[in-house]
C-alpha cells in the first residue's frame, strides 16, 4: 500500500515538473496551424448538400427539454431574428462542424453572443467580466465561440446600423473583425440578458 502511494506521488510529481514549452516555442507552435489553417479559410460558408433541416436539428434537441416549456421557447425564437439565433445554437453547431479549425479545443460557450456576458464580483471582491450562460456549453474548437461572436455582431450591426451604410463599408466592417466586435460591445449594451 505504501509503495503504491510512493509510485503514484512520483507519476504526479513527474507531471507537474515537466518542462512547459517556452513563449517562442508556443509561438511558432501557433504559426504553424495558422499556416495550416490560414485566417482566410474562415472566409466564406456554404451549406453542405447533406445539410439536415434547421428546423429538425431544433427539434432533435428538444428531446431533453420540459416539453410544457417548448411552446414559450419557440415562441421567443419566433419574436425577432435575435431570438431565433439565441435559441438556435444547434443549428449554428452543425454549420460549425463543418468548418476549419486548427484542432485546439476548448469547453465552447456555445452560444457565444453578446447578451450571454456580464459583469460579476469574484470572491476576492473584484469585478471580473465573463459568460453567464452555460447551457449550450460543450468541447468544441475555439473557433467557434469566436465566429459565433462575430456573427452574432454582424447580425445586430445590420439590424441597428446598416441599413444606412454601403456595402462595401459593411463588408469591410465584416472582414474586420476587431472593428466590430468593439462597436458591438456598444451596441448591445441595452440588450436584456
Amino acid at each position: 500500500m505504501i509503495a503504491n502511494r510512493a509510485r503514484l506521488r512520483s507519476a504526479r510529481n513527474q507531471r507537474f515538473q515537466r518542462q512547459q514549452p517556452t513563449v517562442e516555442e508556443r509561438m511558432a507552435a501557433g504559426v504553424a496551424l495558422r499556416q495550416r489553417v490560414p485566417r482566410s479559410s474562415h472566409a466564406d460558408w456554404s451549406p453542405s448538400a447533406q445539410r439536415p433541416d434547421p428546423i429538425n436539428v431544433l427539434q432533435h434537441c428538444d428531446c431533453g427539454r420540459l416539453q410544457e416549456l417548448l411552446p414559450i421557447r419557440y415562441g421567443r425564437m419566433k419574436q425577432s431574428p435575435f431570438g431565433f439565433y439565441r435559441g438556435a445554437a444547434s443549428v449554428m453547431a452543425y454549420d460549425l462542424s463543418r468548418t476549419p479549425a486548427t484542432g485546439i479545443r476548448l469547453q465552447a460557450c456555445g452560444d457565444c453572443h453578446a447578451a450571454n456576458f456580464g459583469g460579476f464580483a469574484s470572491p476576492e471582491r473584484r469585478l471580473i467580466f465573463d459568460i453567464n450562460d452555460f447551457d449550450e456549453t460543450l468541447p468544441a474548437p475555439w473557433e467557434w465561440d469566436v465566429k459565433r461572436r462575430v456573427s452574432f455582431c454582424g447580425k445586430l450591426a445590420w439590424e441597428r446600423v446598416v441599413a444606412a451604410m454601403p456595402s462595401v463599408t459593411w463588408r469591410r466592417a465584416i472582414e474586420n473583425k476587431c472593428v466590430v466586435i468593439p462597436e458591438c460591445t456598444h451596441l448591445t449594451s441595452g440588450i436584456p440578458g
